[in-house]
């Protein structure tokens, strides 16, 4: 018999568009919400996850560096986490206006998301199994209400 636990993952589960402010001058500002669940489907052991960083782009700018502290989740468990994510004013070149304008007519603006999280286990007189997991995803949002079209967002192996 072989015993294959999953390994744990992080996933965005929700996210809003709180605010994008744009101006003709160039200049744009946006307020993201975005939720991030960190999962551990292992029902034998306790899951650590470390070294949590992110970054937020539009059109390869980026607008956000998130980063999160060491933390644990139990055994067969989740924990979500609520990143609020401002950004200073950010001056835009002709061809990144262009890319808001168009954006926003379409009412379509998408952000990326890129980044990495360590995870383990402790094996019991084993000592700890580490996992990297990358996460590189798409978050499409209506500027006109700010409502995500969810889309799979995971470090989770296909």
């Amino acid at each position: 018999m072989i015993i294959k636990p999953r390994v744990p993952f992080i996933s965005v589960t929700a996210a809003h568009l709180d605010n994008i402010e744009y101006d003709q001058s160039g200049l744009l500002e946006t307020q993201i919400t975005i939720v991030i669940r960190a999962e551990n489907d292992n029902v034998k052991a306790h899951a650590s996850f470390s070294e949590t960083s992110f970054t937020l782009s539009l059109h390869g700018m980026v607008i956000a560096k998130l980063a999160g502290n060491p933390f644990e989740v139990r055994k067969n468990s989740s924990v979500d986490f609520n990143y609020v994510v401002p950004s200073s004013p950010i001056p835009l070149d002709p061809i990144q206006m262009n890319f808001v304008d168009l954006s926003l007519k379409q009412d379509k603006i998408v952000f990326d998301l890129k980044g990495n999280v360590r995870t383990q286990w402790r094996v019991g007189l084993l000592g700890s199994v580490k996992f990297w997991g990358h996460l590189d995803c798409h978050l499409q949002f209506r500027p006109s209400n700010g409502t995500y079209t969810h889309s799979r967002c995971t470090t989770k192996a296909r």
